[in-house]
């Protein structure tokens, strides 16, 4: 794309690199006159202002100059020393070597000149400069004259040696890109030759073996030290020579797109894949030298260009001199126009004053440019990005934890003729390596069921006493009598609790779990023993020695004397309470012993009187009560322990949480647990929801334990979220040990944490544990699911989830196809062969193998091969079966591109898996004649021959046109025009008659009695049709969907093989084998038993099926289904 011009005939030189802002040099071109036969001569300096959308080049300076300049460079030496702007050097046509200062030129001073030099005897044709020692300047001339210049003392120059033989004109000079003491020139003549300037001596020469190089540029490889190229300029040969100087008997590459001689070339240092050259052919080209390729021509005018230069700085910028006296500068990055041919309509209105242009006295009216309805001129760019876009090096990070770099470094001094492949490196990144190490503890766990050993790691690991109480709870939920267990771990022992009762009562108390003091028992027993036998002795009953007495004797033997008592039957309280017991008032006594203060006797009394009177005794005992522990005996009592878990001091969770665990019943047990929970919960401090998570885990109340964790706990970090999902992950399985079933916890705040969780999880690439711990809900969820999936490729397992994202059905309506709309709007048949018309109302059959589901809509219709019309049954036809006759002889497929399919049996798609994919309309038996609408406007099918749009128009039909009648029975005529009756037809004699329509109505039909497959092998069919199925299903390029069409028909030769019992054991196990891969999703295994069974068995046995189930398989794999 030009960016700048101007009308100058010039040499020109780019400012280095390091210079800023980019400025183009001109000078003055020898030999070149322009139409005025001006001869003056200057030097002058543009700036590159890009900013400005204009092709006009701003000047910064000039320099009027005695002589014109064949070669002209900018050289870097002293670039920024005390505003140096480096050196100006040029070559005229008298020999004459001069060194400007750009900076004395811009600013128009006198001493702009630092140093000029009459050496050379011709023309000064060729300039270099050293890029290793900017000082160090070569020039060639005529005579075979070269000389090296130090800027430092100008007036000495030096050559590289002695002269070369024969004597000529020295075209070009260039010095090494890599070796600093290594330079070459050329010749017109075609000769190179290579200099050492160590030894002051040519070192090799190079020539074409033609003599037809006619040398007009050579330049050195920016980075390969041994190569360079020459350019011809000889019409004979317009050629781009590359040659290597360790094997220099001929060029290593010839780039040849030029058809006429080339006069310039000029090769990127920042990309060396770009080379451009320019010819007497009037083009621009850019090569890639390393394969010979032209990837892009400047669009130019149409004239020569006798030089092309790389801009150093912007390495995407070029300029070219042409002949024509235009200097020009393009991109080849391309770009639109636009803002050029505006600024030219600027231009072209700012030439004339709007005031009064003419001296008319009227002032124009506003210039109106039209509006071109044309897009823009777009310039595309090269055909491949250059080297200063590329990326050297990248790196991203990919779902899964994978990062993804690559790099493009090449080794130098490694030139290649061919593009080596780049290496992209996929690598896993861990960067929470204790959180991954602490899930896969838990996965462990989880899959072997080792939770108590689990807890007892995490109680050894935890840092503080509060963590420890958890897991200890948490590992009490996996043994045996949890509840006596949660009673120790609050600090109430049973065994505790009997010594501290023995030593409160002063006994000795040993540990058989009755507070019974044995030795003291025994004690007792023996000398209650002694006494009795002293007792018998002193009666004298012979009897008694040696015998011990029975308990009717002992209690008979018992003292009788006891005192007489009084019933006092007075008007005071006792004489009012025997009253009472003596006509068995039990009621009335129990109340006078309460309010008289006697509760003992109320509560022996209550006993005797029954189960009511008891109960309100007790009730009535325990209101009167005030001391601390009357409350909880009440609660034992009465069994009512709300009111303890509501009323107690949060102080004293630990004592309610123990009345809960060995008094509660279990269907109350995990509400009552809640319910001190939520009170320890809204306490407010830390202290207090730990104890309420404690709570809520033995009551096994998942979604409590996790929105109070989550209150007190931050658990956004990785190691802090682990902590919660380990907890929650323990507790389930402990409720499932203790059910038997599966839990599903419904928690939002669960699902974001288990979401977060997953979602960390796949950052560090553990995706298959990721996939475990997904809930089954949200559109977020599901996103994460199928990333899972198929992140995991082939070690995915289950079944696909389905597509998170809604998928676009399109499909055409079906035209209208309704008697009324034929009759009132007829129209002009056209050249298109008849169309067959299913009636809604025929009933579809589903064969073995296909799913049965509601009725699809009615199939379109469809149009049949030729001009032949379907055959009419007029007898039903069995189910899953379509008569021969009903088959068209050529397919619609093959008009259509498509490879026409086998002939056979084709049994009708059942409508819960329409053909087609979903949204296609489910497909229907023929089942009697029908008449199809002539097509209306311009529809047409998409397999529909294409209308005859050339050639002469038809004759337009008179106003009385009447079309003809439609066809309602099938006829044998393979024209397109109606059929005439018999009687007219003119057959030669002997020939075969054609039956006549009412005789083929009136054949019966032939019922064809179908095999059915056997049982055995009823799974294979089943198996290949789903796989079919699932495949159109999931189908989205058309191709893929003809291919499973013509799948799903070739199947039938092996369904009637089957049928025939016509395949040997050798390949229906074979078949038995891939239909258990299919069915377990093993198409890779699958695929190898199918290479199995085709190189064991004889091809001609399975060639018409074997094919298809493996490109049914290779479609199942890639789809995923």
């Amino acid at each position: 794309m030009r960016l700048k011009e101007i009308l100058r005939t010039a040499t020109q030189a780019w400012s280095p690199a390091a210079h800023h802002p980019t400025y183009l040099a001109l000078g003055t071109s020898a030999q070149q006159l322009d139409a005025s036969f001006n001869t003056t001569s200057a030097l002058e300096i543009f700036e590159m202002d890009f900013a400005d959308p204009s092709l006009e080049m701003k000047l910064s300076g000039s320099i009027t100059t005695t002589h014109r300049f064949h070669s002209l460079i900018w050289v870097n030496f002293g670039l920024g020393v005390g505003g140096s702007a480096g050196r100006l050097v040029g070559g005229s046509d008298n020999g004459t070597v001069t060194v400007y200062r750009p900076e004395g030129i811009m600013a128009s001073l006198e001493d702009a000149i630092v140093g000029e030099s009459n050496k050379h005897t011709g023309p000064v044709r060729a300039l270099d400069y050293n890029p290793f020692q900017s000082n160090l300047l070569a020039s060639g001339a005529n005579d075979s004259e070269i000389y090296i210049w130090d800027l430092n003392n100008f007036s000495n120059p030096m050559t590289p040696g002695t002269k070369a033989q024969p004597l000529e004109d020295v075209s070009v000079v260039a010095w090494n890109r890599q070796v600093q003491h290594i330079m070459a020139s050329a010749s017109p003549s075609g000769k190179a030759v290579v200099w050492d300037l160590r030894k002051n001596e040519p070192i090799i020469k190079i020539s074409d073996h033609s003599n037809r190089m006619h040398c007009s540029g050579m330049l050195w490889h920016p980075e390969v030290a041994t190569q360079l190229v020459l350019a011809s300029e000889d019409d004979r040969l317009p050629v781009i020579q590359m040659w290597d100087l360790r094997f220099a008997t001929s060029p290593l590459k010839v780039l040849e797109s030029h058809t006429r001689g080339i006069l310039s070339i000029s090769w990127s240092q920042a990309d060396p894949e770009l080379l451009l050259s320019s010819a007497k052919d009037n083009r621009i080209l850019c090569w890639n030298p390393m394969t010979g390729e032209v990837i892009y021509e400047l669009p130019t005018a149409n004239q020569w260009c006798f030089d092309v230069q790389w801009c150093p700085r912007n390495p995407a910028l070029l300029s070219a001199a042409s002949f024509d006296g235009h200097i020009s500068v393009y991109s080849v990055m391309g770009g639109s126009l636009s803002a050029q041919q505006l600024a030219s309509v600027d231009k072209i209105s700012a030439s004339f004053d709007a005031m009064d242009p003419f001296g008319t006295g009227q002032v124009l009216p506003p210039l109106q440019v039209p509006q071109s309805p044309t897009q823009p001129t777009i310039i595309p760019p090269l055909k491949k990005p250059p080297k200063w876009v590329r990326r050297p090096v990248g790196a991203r990070f990919a779902f899964g934890g994978k990062l993804i770099t690559f790099e493009n470094s090449k080794p130098p001094q490694q030139p290649s003729t061919q593009q080596l492949p780049g290496q992209v490196f996929v690598s896993q990144v861990t960067t929470e390596t204790e959180f991954l190490q602490r899930s896969r503890e838990l996965q462990v766990a989880l899959e072997t069921g080792s939770f108590t050993s689990f807890c007892q790691a995490k109680i050894r690991s935890a840092d503080s006493e509060s963590e420890q109480d958890v897991w200890r709870f948490l590992m009490v939920n996996f043994e045996d009598e949890a509840r006596v267990k949660f009673l120790r771990l609050l600090g109430f022992s049973r065994d505790e609790l009997e010594r501290k009762i023995s030593v409160c009562l002063g006994k000795n108390l040993q540990s058989n779990g009755h507070g019974v003091d044995c030795n003291d028992l025994a004690e007792k027993i023996q000398l209650l023993s002694a006494q009795q036998s002293d007792e018998y002795m002193a009666a004298g009953d012979p009897n008694s020695h040696g015998r011990s007495a029975s308990p009717a004797e002992f209690f008979s033997q018992l003292p009788k004397e006891q005192p007489n008592f009084q019933i006092p039957v007075s008007a005071d309280t006792d004489g009012l309470i025997t009253q009472a017991l003596l006509v068995g008032n039990f009621e009335g006594a129990v109340d006078l012993c309460l309010s008289d203060g006697r509760f003992a006797e109320a509560i022996l009394l209550a006993i005797s009187g029954g189960e009511e009177l008891l109960k309100r005794t007790q009730q009535r005992y325990l209101a009167k009560q005030r001391n601390s522990v009357s409350k909880l005996i009440s609660s034992v009592v009465t069994q009512n322990w709300r009111d303890i878990v509501h009323s107690c001091e949060l102080e004293n969770w630990k004592e309610a949480l123990a009345a809960l665990l060995t008094y509660a019943h279990p269907e109350e047990f995990a509400q009552l647990c809640d319910m001190l929970g939520m009170r320890l919960e809204a306490g407010g401090s830390e202290k207090q929801r730990l104890q309420a998570c404690l709570c809520y885990i033995c009551s096994g109340n998942i979604e409590k334990l996790v929105g109070c964790w989550n209150q007190h706990r931050d658990c956004t970090s990785p190691l802090a979220l682990e902590d919660l999902v380990e907890k929650v992950m323990i507790l389930q399985k402990s409720i499932e040990r203790l059910r038997s079933e599966e839990v599903a916890v419904k928690s939002a705040i669960l699902a974001d944490k288990l979401t977060h969780y997953a979602s960390l999880l796949a950052s560090q690439g553990s995706l298959a544990t990721a996939m475990s711990y997904l809930p089954a809900s949200s559109d977020q969820v599901r996103i994460l699911r199928d990333r899972l999936f198929h992140a995991q490729g082939e070690r995915a397992q289950g079944p696909q989830p389905p597509c998170p994202y809604p998928k676009a059905q399109t499909r055409a309506a079906a035209p209208d196809h309704t008697p009324a709309a034929v009759t009132q709007n007829p129209q002009r048949p056209r050249a298109f062969p008849p169309q067959l018309f299913h009636p809604p109302n025929a009933p579809a059959s589903a064969p073995l193998g296909f799913m049965s589901g509601p009725p699809g809509p009615p199939v379109p219709p469809s149009s049949t091969s030729g001009n032949i019309p379907m055959m009419h049954n007029p007898g039903p036809p069995p189910p899953g079966f379509i008569p021969p006759s009903s088959i068209p002889s050529t397919p619609p497929a093959i008009q259509g591109g498509m490879p026409p399919p086998p002939s056979g049996t084709y049994l009708p798609v059942g409508p819960g898996y329409p053909q087609g994919g979903p949204g296609a309309p489910a497909a229907k038996p023929f089942s009697g004649p029908a008449v199809p609408p002539p097509p209306t406007g311009a529809q047409e099918g998409w397999n529909d021959p294409p209308a005859v749009r050339g050639g002469p128009r038809k004759k337009k039909l008179p106003e009385n046109y009447t079309p003809p009648a439609p066809i309602t029975a099938p006829v044998m005529s393979f024209s397109g025009e109606p059929a005439v009756p018999q009687e007219h037809v003119q057959v030669p004699p002997g020939a075969p008659q054609e039956p006549s329509v009412q005789l083929l109505q009136h054949l019966p039909t032939e019922r064809v009695e179908q095999k059915d497959i056997p049982a055995e092998h009823q799974v294979l069919k089943h198996t290949f049709d789903s796989l079919v199925q699932r495949c159109q299903l999931a189908a989205g390029d058309p191709q893929t969907k003809r291919k499973l069409d013509d799948a799903s028909k070739r199947l039938h030769h092996l369904y009637d093989k089957l049928r025939e019992q016509a395949l040997s054991p050798s390949i229906l196990s074979g078949l038995h084998e891939i239909s258990h891969c299919i069915g377990s999703r093993s198409y890779q295994r699958g695929l190898e038993v199918h290479t199995q069974v085709v190189t064991s068995s004889n091809f001609s046995e399975i060639s018409a099926f074997m094919p298809i189930l493996k490109v049914l398989m290779t479609i199942g794999n890639k789809l995923g289904v």
